[in-house]
Parts: C-alpha cells; structure tokens; sequence
C-alpha cells in the first residue's frame, strides 16, 4: 500500500464514515465526501485518480479498479463504494508499475500526462481479462469512457498493445538530436506519480472557491457575505475591495479584472465576484453559493457583426466594440479580379471551440517572510508573477512563481485564471492557499478559440494560376483583450494560406462583445482562415476544370516568391512543396481507384514575429553531486520542450540524459512572454544550445550559471510603413493532408499527414503532436462546438461530453510522414510543430465531402453530432 493512504480522522469522520479496502489496507473515510474520488485524493491523499471533470464522469481521468472492476470514481458514490476493495496504480506491485510506465514511455504513449492513469486503469482491467487476444480495436471502443486532448490515442493504443503482448520494448537511445528518447519524466507521468498543481499538499493549507457571476452584463449593486462567512469552515471571504495593487491584469491590455466590485460592471459569464477562503475544498465550494449579490441587469451584445457598430459599449471601461483592425494590401485587387479567367466569391464561417485541456486550472499559494511563493501551471510564468506583484502591490522581487508542468493548454493557459486569486487570498490570510476550478468554472472564465466570419473574394487565369484575394472578417473576441488582436492579425496574415498571389487586399477586425472571452488556441487564427483559403482553392480548381492537389502545386510558394503582407520567402517554404510532392502518389491511386479523397495545405508561423522582439534565455549548471541543471523559460504542456532541452544538451555536451533536471521558475530572468506561436523547441533549443556553448568556453566550471541567450529581433509589422517586403515571420512549418472517407457513409477512413518540421529533434514527440493535432483538427472540422446564448452571453455546452470532441474509437488511423526542409539560420534547421498539425485538415474534410456528395462546405463544424456517445 502507498504510504499516503491512511484513514481519515476528526470530526468528519466521527459524524459518518465509510469503510474500504485501499490498495490491500482497510481505511476509514468520511461521508461527508461527494463521491470515491474525493475520499481517495482529498481524504487519503492517493493522487493518481486526476479530477479532471467531477462529478460528471465524463473524462475517465479518475479511473480506478472496485472489486477488480474498471469504474469512473467520480461517480461512485460512497454509499456504492462502502466495503468495497478499491485499487489504484499505487497498489500495483512495482513490475505490473514497470510494465506500463516503461512502455508508455517507449512508444510515446503520453504527453501531458494528465489523463493517462486513469487509461492504464482501464486498459489493466481489459488486459487481465484477455490478455495477448486483446485487439486494438477493442481496447480502442473500452477508452469510450476517457479523453485525451493530446495525442489522437495513436501510441495510447500503441502501448497499451506492447504491454497486452508483452512486446519487447526498444533500449532508449543516447538521446542526441534526432534521437527516439522517451519522454521527460515519462513513466512518473504514466503512474500520476509526477504531481500536478492540485496534487500538491503544503501543511496549514486553506482551499479557495471563486463565486462568479450570474449575469454576463450587469452592474454589480451589492455584495453580501453574512451567509458565506457564517458557513463551517469558511475562514474568509474577499472582494474586489481587499485588492491592495491593482484591479486589472492581462497579457497585452490590462483590462481583465480580478474581481468586479460594487459599483462595477461586469462583461462576460466568467468574471469573479469573490474568493472564500475555508478550511477545506468542501467547505469553501459551498460557501461560494452563499454569496449573495444584487445586480442591475443589461442586455448583453453578443452579435460581433452589430457590436462593431453598436454605439453602446459591450464592455465597461473600454471606448468602443472594436480591439483591433489588421489590415494589408498589395496590387490592384479591383482590376485583377475584374481580368481574372474565374471568380469565387463566398462567405466562411467558423465556430467558438473550447480547449478542454484535462487539467482544470490550479493554483497554490504560500506567503513566507514578506514574500510570496506560487505555483502554476500557466503557459507564461514570468507574466504571472509580474502581474501577481500588481495585484499584490509589491515588487516583482517578493513573488516567485514555480512551473509545474501542467495537463494540458493549447493556449488556454496563457491569460490567468485564478493565479492572482489565489496568492491575494493567501497574502490576506497569511495561510498556504490552493484554489482549483471546477470543469463548469473552467469552461466559463478561460479564453477559446475565436469565431470569425470571413468573406473571400478570390481569382485565378484559365490555368488556374491565383490572380487576386480580398478577405474581409469579423471574429468575435468576447470581453477582454486576451490576446484576441492578435489572432486576427495573425489570421489576416495567413489570409492567403501558403500560395503566391500578386494582387491582395486584407482586413481583419476583432470586435468586443459580453460572450465568453477568445484568446490563444493551437492554430491561433491561421486555421480560421486556411479553412477558407483551402475552401477557395478547391471552388477555383472545379471551375478551372483541374484537381485540387494540382491547383495547390501550381500556386504553392517557393524561395523568392513574395507572400501574403508582403513577405520575400526564403528556402525554409521549400517545406510546403515538398509535403505535397509527399501524398501526390497517395492521390493519384486514390483518384485511379475511384476513392474518396481530398487534400489539404498550410503553414503556420513559428514564432511571435510582426516586429515583435523575442528574447529568451537559457541556464545550464553542473552541480557538485553530477546532476546537471537545466533552465529555461517555457511551459512544458505536453508538447516536450523538457526533452528537447534534455536532447540539446546532450547533443552539445554529451551529457547523459538520465543525469539531467530540467527546472522552470522566476529565480533568474529567463522567461519573456508566453509559450505560444509554436516557438517553444525553436527558441527553447537555441537558448539551450547558447548555455552549452556558454559552459563549454568555461571549460564546464561547477556550481556556476552558464547562461545562453536566442533572440529574434528582425521581424517587422503587418503594414509597417517604407518596408516593401516585411519579414513578418522568422519561420514557418508546412504541413499537407490528405484524407479519405468512405463513400457510402461519409465515415473518415484515414488520414495521412506529411509535415515538414524543419528537423525532428525527436521523432516520436513529433509524430505525437501531429497525431495529436490531427484528432483536434478532425474534431474541429466535424463535430466540436462552444456555443453562447446570444440572449445570455453564457455558455449553451458545459460539460465534455457536450463540447463534440472525439472518442478513440471515432479516430481514423492517422499515418505521419515527417518532412526535413531546413530553416535557414534557425538552431538545427527546427520549424514549429505544435500548431501547424490542425491548419490543414478542416480544408482537407470539406473536400473529400465534396468529392462524396457534390456539396461545398462553408460553415464549421461539419457533421455536428458526430461525437461518440459510448
């Protein structure tokens, strides 16, 4: 038994209790417990069964066996679970624990980690049962009941094939670039050993509850707390009014507010209205409904289309309904469509889409010494902490902020959550805090994706060749700024996909509303638009009479060929024609055999870029016990930028991997910005590889910073004035797909991915993450949805299930082809890979339904309804 489970005592216990048999020891619990998940990890402190969901059961992180048997033990109750025989991966005998740890870690089975316990749980149940007979397709059905946002289940299914059939696995390799090394810190990962934010316990530690508001748009009369504060365990409740810094935080624009006071107004269905501060998690949820708050109700603005002529403001304390206008133009637009052989001219639209990354947002607090420690798992920790210190109003000096690397982002971990909720509630009480948010809450306060509605006029000459483009869009920013200027900048950059076209015109505008606030999102406004580019490329190629995968090879960009803002490409877009020379044959035997198939081309940026100057900054260290320390400023999210720093550093050193410790925190200024643009193993790896080289000229001297610096500080601004041709990007990544349905059903039957990646530091992380991207790109194009109430502002889909994402048995097989087109001057010749797996698949589904039934597709998503209901 692990010797973190031990029976409750005190009072919860003496008023009821349950008892069990936990991993081969009788223990004592409280019913005071909501279900089996909150004995196990808030009663008994066994911390593999995740929370990624509770109650609802519906993402099969907490997974544990009762009675031999696989269940969902958030919904269990104790009643159900009383005498039961409960195991978890703690319990297993350390070579049933090898066994699955070791192959999750050799077949790349994991990213973030986060869901993965509860799939080792399940899939045990199903390999004592059937042993080496159990099929792929079986086990694929039995994961109905788990998400996993990360890696498509492909090397989930993998492993769990090697441990059913007792594959042998392969010794890991040296682990130099280009090297299959297993993961950082992959086998804690795979046995919840490795601790995420809520898993952490600091003694005297109070837990905090958010009470949100009731209406998207309304001012805030009154706040009373007599109720919450007289409820058991409630040591404190605290508004907008105990803030002793500033009132406003944001990554670009401050002007998210922590807490909306009285006399205030809130603008969307996430802000915060208090913090209660009790004794326990229990205590202080409960608590939070009993803060009651009289409001004076507004209709709230929720059409993006009126706000950005609606003279009445969406959003208190800001000027207008407009956050941003991007716009470019090269050419006569006018005179080249009017010349132009054919025309298309169509409206697109895409849909709102949730992250639902597994991990609900956590954060621990601890004040010590008139300082401040937190840890988070935000995507920019270097950000937290300056905007903690604002909030706390003390100098950057007196907060340090932890990485703890977190399950799962894709940008939605970039704005804070409840970071500066946390660290006000333990300044003010002097107590450790840990505060982390329900699903339900999740889903309400962070950023998603944004809709955008885009209209593309666009011309090509007889052959096919593209003449012109004028884009006009509108996307839907929600409340606050997040990074949403961006994102349609970014869109309106990659406006014209990865083609030369001679004549464009482009305008991008984010409008303000009081629906949930949009922000950073794997793809970040380049899908958005490619959705459409691909969707005129393929209307283009019917009218000039030839297939879609040629009209792509007769405008896709080479080296010299100016590029959509303007941009001279140089060799690195060599990339994009060479992933689409890599399906031609795949399409040619599709098109020979009379198979449904249809194609698609992207690139996405690698990289901030748009005159943006990037610096980031790396330390290695050699202790004096042999360990070696390595530091660097990005959040490790899944995406394996530990082991990236772990590759580079043995690749310049020749330091043994298992000898390294990888280390994120604000005790050195290496951190500037967020990891987001898919720059994290770019800048990450040239960061690193300068600390090497640091070290190597002072001969490897212990106990001393080695620091390393990379810097891109070249790039210019959509529009910038007197520059011809900006180089608005440092580097891109390219990626075509190609995807196969079933003419009968319309069911997708495969998909193959050829990704240019620059240079695989390792393959297996790479193939991970377009695996992954491909899964969220299929369920992006058919079935996911986060939709508001246009007469609320809230959120219509609040649970999981409800968001469409798709179940392991719904995912066709995937084959990944890796491209290595080298950056010029990049470390390596690395491009990005984490965003640009997803750009090219909605365009690739929408044509392979056309080939099916003649339909062009201009709305997102496709097939609504698709999702699994097992």
């Amino acid at each position: 038994m692990a010797d973190r489970s031990i029976s409750e005592t005190g009072q919860d216990v003496a008023e009821g209790s349950v008892s069990l048999v936990v991993n081969g020891t009788p223990v004592v619990v409280s019913r005071r417990h909501p279900h089996l998940l909150s004995a196990l990890r808030d009663g008994l402190g066994i911390t593999s069964p995740k929370d990624g969901c509770s109650p609802s059961g519906q993402c099969g992180c907490c997974t544990v066996l009762v009675n031999g048997k696989a269940v969902v033990s958030c919904q269990t109750s104790l009643d159900k679970a009383d005498g039961a025989d409960v195991t978890t991966l703690e319990g297993l005998d350390e070579g049933e624990r090898d066994r699955w740890s070791s192959a999750f870690a050799a077949c790349g089975g994991l990213q973030c980690g986060f869901c993965i316990p509860g799939i080792v749980m399940r899939a045990k149940a199903q390999v004592d049962k059937k042993g080496a007979a159990l099929e792929r397709r079986d086990m694929a059905r039995h994961l109905g009941a788990h998400l996993c946002r990360c890696t498509g289940y492909v090397k989930i299914l993998d492993a769990i094939d090697a441990v059913a059939k007792g594959t042998p696995l392969a010794a890991p390799p040296a682990g130099r670039i280009g090297d299959r090394l297993p993961k950082y810190e992959a086998a804690a990962l795979a046995l919840g050993d490795r601790g995420y934010v809520d898993d952490m316990h600091v003694d005297g530690m109070l837990h905090a509850a958010l009470r949100l508001t009731d209406h998207a748009r309304a001012d805030v009369l009154s706040i009373d707390a007599t109720r919450a504060l007289a409820a058991p365990g409630v040591v404190a409740v605290f508004t907008a009014d105990d803030i002793p810094g500033d009132r406003m935080v944001g990554i670009i624009h401050k002007d998210w507010p922590v807490m909306v006071g009285p006399g205030q107004r809130t603008s969307y269905a996430g802000d915060v209205l208090a913090v209660v501060v009790a004794s326990d998690r229990i205590a202080a949820r409960a608590a939070a409904d009993l803060v009651d708050v009289e409001y004076r109700v507004h209709r709230p603005i929720t059409d993006p289309v009126e706000a950005v002529s609606n003279p009445d403001i969406a959003v208190a304390g800001t000027d207008g309904n407009v956050l941003s206008t991007s716009r470019y133009a090269r050419g006569d637009v006018d005179a080249a469509l009017a010349a132009s052989a054919h025309v298309v001219d169509e409206v697109f639209t895409t849909q709102r889409i949730e992250h639902a990354f597994l991990e609900p947002e956590s954060t621990v607090a601890l004040p010590e010494d008139g300082s401040i420690r937190v840890w988070s798992g935000g995507q920019g920790i270097w950000d937290d902490r300056n905007d903690v210190a604002r909030v706390l109003g003390i100098g950057n000096d007196r907060v340090t902020v932890t990485l703890v690397t977190n399950g799962g982002a894709f940008g939605g971990k970039e704005d804070m959550s409840n970071q500066a909720h946390t660290a006000l509630a333990a300044w003010l009480t002097g107590r450790p805090v840990k505060c982390t948010l329900s699903r339900e809450e999740s889903l309400r306060i962070h950023a998603k994706r944004h809709p955008i509605r885009m209209h593309y006029q666009a011309g090509c000459d007889a052959d096919g060749r593209l003449t012109a483009l004028r884009v006009r869009a509108i996307g839907d920013s929600g409340a606050y700024a997040s990074v949403g200027m961006k994102v349609l900048e970014r869109m309106a950059g990659h406006a014209s996909g990865p083609y030369r076209v001679p004549a464009i015109d482009v305008e991008a505008v984010a409008a303000r509303t009081n629906n949930p606030v949009c922000g950073a999102f794997r793809g970040f406004g380049a899908n958005q638009a490619q959705f459409a580019m691909e969707g005129v490329m393929d209307r283009l190629a019917h009218l000039a009479g030839i297939d879609g995968w040629e009209i792509r090879k007769r405008n896709v960009v080479h080296p010299g060929d100016v590029w959509g803002p303007g941009q001279k490409m140089d060799d690195g877009c060599l990339g994009a024609e060479a992933c689409l020379d890599a399906v031609k044959a795949d399409w040619d035997r599709a098109q020979a055999e009379g198979r449904v198939v249809g194609v698609g081309l992207g690139l996405k940026n690698s990289g901030l870029g748009n005159g943006f100057k990037e610096v980031t900054r790396a330390v290695v260290r050699f202790r004096s016990d042999g360990r070696v320390e390595v530091r660097h400023g990005w959040t490790e999210m899944g995406q394996g930028i530990n082991t990236v720093a772990q590759q580079v550093v043995t690749e310049e050193l020749g330091v043994d991997p298992d000898r390294i410790d990888v280390i994120v925190d604000t005790t050195r200024e290496l951190g500037f910005g967020q990891t987001t643009g898919s720059r994290g193993t770019l800048m990450g790896a040239g960061a690193v590889k300068a600390a090497c080289e640091a070290a190597r000229a002072a001969g490897c001297s212990p106990e001393v910073d080695h620091l390393g610096e990379y810097r891109v500080d070249w790039t210019n601004k959509i529009g910038e004035p007197g520059v011809e041709h900006p180089t608005i990007h440092s580097a891109f990544g390219y990626a075509a797909q190609l995807v196969e349905i079933d003419r009968e059903t319309g069911a997708i039957l495969r998909v193959i991915a050829a990704h240019d990646v620059g240079r695989a530091v390792n393959p297996t992380l790479c193939e991970g993450q377009i695996e992954g991207s491909v899964h969220m790109g299929l369920g992006y194009a058919l079935s996911e949805d986060f939709p508001s109430d246009p007469d609320t502002g809230f959120p219509v889909n609040m649970t999981l299930r409800s968001l469409g994402i798709l179940r392991a048995k719904d995912v066709p097989p995937i084959e990944v082809r890796l491209i290595e087109s080298p950056q010029p001057d990049a470390p390596y010749g690395i491009k990005g890979v984490g965003e640009i797996g997803l750009v090219p698949t909605a365009g690739a589904v929408a044509a392979a339904l056309h080939a099916r039934d003649g339909a062009w597709r201009t709305s997102l998503p496709m097939m609504r309804g698709a999702e699994s209901d097992d």
